[in-house]
């Protein structure tokens, strides 16, 4: 529904009470009948620009393929054929690029070249339409549209391809698989009149063809004059076809260097196949001279160094900067140079000699701190067995047959001892030493904790004198001849 359809049923919808403006009712309807009107003038338009499908006859080459005969296919093959047989005019050197006429029917050209590949596309799927019914297979076989539109005019209504001579057409492999395949084709000979058909439209197809190469001739013969700096990186060929795809050298010039790396980049259909082992999207670029000679390995970077220059030799040529291409030379040089750096090796790496000896005497000595220290953390004899194996004996382990941790040579038979203990270092010694001189007695001093009680089985509690218990003659040889508390006596000889 249009919008007057719309305000129309919002007012039928209102209530008998709530009126509304009789002015506003003949806006709705004055609407709706314009709006009438510019639709039935879209239809009859729609009608004068789009052809009736029904009435396209598909049967004739002529209702199909329709670019031969416009004007302006003539008048530009007119235009590359004078400017061929004149050659290049340079007096208008100093001139605006886009004022040229040259530049003009360059840009014509590239455009020209694109509506002629469409156009032999369309002619190519006419001819393998009606071709269809002699030799389905060769579709399969023959995929370039221009080398199966030579095919079919050679081959015509023959059945034997022996009879039939393809050198030159196709490589002898081919060959060979299509004369074979041909022997066992379920086609049949087709009709005269659609052979004169099929046979007109490869002869259309081969001289749309011959017009593109003249084209693209006449193209890369001026590339030299209008993009002199973009043509020294990438050559005449794919100058022209960046030119043609961007829309002219000017549009080239203020596109960004990762959008000229995709021109000319077609989708690749995978059917379904994983795409990590496609190569990256390239477009026009693959075709330069130095992308080819680029190992596979390094060609994404290549490209990417590639698009940048190319996009900069545009600048320079759409500003007319250096119209001897001595910038475009150097920044190709730049280019290879950048791509051998990167397959370079690498460096090689030198041993690494040892630091000079320091013959100056070091500032740390030795003292009794440090002999401590190294004293504390050294190895104990024990260790010293532990890790240390005697020659064809094996050694014991902790959890036997060789498992667990080994013994060593502790313990072993031979060597004296069947548990070998840690000697008591000095330090441990000296500790000792000074431990039992702080020990309570040692002055000769008695303890005031000491106490004289004694408890027995026997007696029960008993006051013992500690001093008692010692030999009151002494000891040693006092004990003997000498005592402190005895005194001489005198003893009576008895006779």
């Amino acid at each position: 529904a249009s919008l007057a359809d719309s305000f129309l049923a919002d007012l039928d919808e209102l209530s008998d009470n709530e009126g509304y403006p009789e002015g506003l009712l003949t806006y709705c309807k004055n609407f709706q009948e314009e709006d009438n009107v510019e639709a039935a003038g879209m239809e009859e338009e729609g009608d004068d620009d789009m052809p009736d499908l029904e009435s396209l006859n598909y049967d004739d080459l002529d209702s199909v393929s329709k670019l031969q005969k416009t004007q302006r296919y003539n008048d530009i093959m007119q235009k590359v054929e004078d400017a061929l047989q004149k050659g290049t005019d340079f007096s208008n050197q100093g001139s605006i690029l886009e004022e040229d006429p040259e530049y003009q029917l360059i840009v014509d050209c590239n455009a020209l070249s694109v509506d002629i590949e469409n156009e032999i596309i369309i002619i190519h799927n006419f001819i393998r339409d009606k071709y269809r019914l002699k030799f389905p297979e060769l579709e399969s076989l023959v995929h370039h549209p221009i080398d199966y539109a030579r095919v079919v005019k050679k081959i015509g209504n023959e059945m034997d391809l022996t009879l039939v001579d393809l050198e030159g057409l196709l490589p002898s492999a081919i060959i060979m698989v299509v004369s074979v395949t041909a022997s066992t084709t379920s086609g049949k000979p087709l009709s005269e009149e659609n052979l004169e058909k099929t046979v007109e439209a490869c002869d259309r197809a081969l001289t749309l063809d011959a017009a593109k190469k003249k084209v693209l001739d006449f193209v890369e013969s001026r590339m030299g004059y209008i993009a002199p700096n973009l043509s020294a990186i990438v050559g005449s060929a794919v100058a022209s076809k960046l030119m043609g795809t961007a829309g002219g050298l000017g549009a080239l010039a203020k596109m960004p260097a990762c959008n000229v790396q995709l021109l000319g980049a077609k989708r690749k259909n995978l059917a379904g196949f994983s795409t990590a082992t496609s190569q990256f999207r390239v477009g026009y670029l693959e075709q330069t001279e130095v992308f080819q000679s680029t190992p596979p390995a390094l060609r994404t970077r290549a490209c990417r160094l590639i698009a940048a220059k190319s996009t900069l030799a545009a600048r320079i040529d759409s500003i007319r900067g250096d119209p001897t291409g001595k910038a475009g030379r150097n920044l190709l040089e730049e280019i290879r140079k950048k791509i051998e750096k990167w397959q370079e090796p690498p460096p090689a790496k030198l041993p690494k000699p040892l630091p000079v000896p320091d013959s100056e005497p070091k500032k740390k000595r030795g003292g009794r701190r440090l002999r401590k220290m190294k004293e504390r953390y050294a190895q104990t004899d024990m260790m010293k067995l532990a890790n240390r194996m005697q020659f064809g004996i094996p050694e014991e382990s902790s959890l036997g047959d060789g498992l667990g941790e080994g013994y060593g040579m502790l313990g072993q038979a031979g060597s004296g001892k069947l548990r070998v203990s840690a000697g008591q270092s000095k330090l441990a010694a000296k500790v000792a030493k000074k431990f039992k001189e702080k020990s309570y007695g040692s002055s000769g001093a008695t303890s005031g904790l000491t106490s004289s009680l004694a408890f027995t089985p026997v007696q029960g509690i008993e006051l013992s004198n500690p001093q008692a218990q010692g030999n009151p003659l002494g000891g040693g040889t006092q004990s003997t001849y000498f005592s402190e508390t005895g005194t001489f006596s005198k003893i009576r000889r008895t006779q």
